[in-house]
């Protein structure tokens, strides 16, 4: 997944792509890099952001995504939106997911305005609100509960309508936690993907890389880290990785895939051997 932000005020990349024409060229060449799938948004989710009205989120990302349409029939779209309004707009102009850092819970119709639209739906994980999600976030263990308020979430949007198979979940790398709550969340990652729902990963440049590697400051200085974290979130089972890098992530897991083949061909021939 190819992350297109159409704001002025994203944390790595914001005001880069803010344009109508710019924002379709990098979606283009994102989807030349081999990215499956397209990530538009028109607000950004960063700590302390502010928030965006409807209309003016509407007038940001609509005509990017007709664009894409325009150039690409065949493109896989999302829009990240908490706001059904800009969900239902994107939709109607070819957006085929829902990407939702709020899970549907920002406005109550949230769950039926998903199962009306019929789209797939992305349920992520955040503690709080972007503006004041990274004031002191805790938890008792973070996995298991990331893991059960996923749950629950799903549950509330198939009792909707939405169908069990157009949910995905997002363990939410970033919001409303600390770095050692975003790497724990790696490593037991297992929690989620065991569930029956495919799981997106998405940590591409994001500040936990800065705690391992201080030096790390700039948002555009953490590509190794953000492959790093990719390749550790396909290893353990996420379907799709969400990123800022498409071409060099692509590679890196085309590495990664190349070695798991070989090594799974080594192994069937020595079995066939023995």
């Amino acid at each position: 997944m190819g992350i297109v932000n159409v704001t002025p005020d994203s944390f790595s990349d914001g005001g880069r792509h803010d344009t109508v024409t710019a924002a379709v060229d990098h979606a283009l060449a994102m989807l030349d890099q081999g990215a499956h799938v397209l990530d538009i948004g028109g607000e950004s989710t960063r700590p302390g952001a502010e928030p965006v009205a409807a209309a003016e989120e509407i007038a940001r990302v609509v005509p990017v995504i007709e664009g894409i349409r325009a150039e690409r029939p065949d493109a896989v779209i999302s829009i990240d939106t908490m706001k059904p309004d800009v969900a239902r707009a994107a939709v109607a102009v070819g957006a085929a997911i829902w990407n939702d850092v709020t899970a549907l819970t920002h406005r109550a119709d949230s769950p039926a305005v998903a199962a009306e639209l019929g789209c797939g739906v992305i349920l992520m994980h955040m503690k709080g609100a972007p503006r004041t999600m990274q004031a002191d976030p805790r938890y008792d263990d973070v996995a298991a509960e990331v893991r059960d308020w996923l749950i629950a979430r799903a549950e509330a949007a198939m009792t909707a309508g939405v169908a069990r198979e157009r949910i995905w979940l997002d363990p939410g790398i970033g919001f409303g936690k600390t770095a050692e709550h975003n790497l724990a969340l790696t490593a037991h990652l297992g929690q989620l993907t065991t569930l029956g729902f495919p799981v997106l990963y998405a940590a591409s440049r994001k500040r936990t890389i800065q705690a391992v590697d201080p030096t790390a400051t700039d948002p555009m200085d953490r590509l190794g880290g953000s492959l790093a974290l990719a390749l550790e979130g396909a290893r353990r089972g996420a379907a799709m990785v969400r990123v800022h890098d498409v071409r060099e992530t692509v590679q890196a897991l085309q590495v990664q895939a190349a070695v798991a083949s070989a090594g799974s061909g080594q192994l069937a021939r020595s079995n066939r051997s023995s």
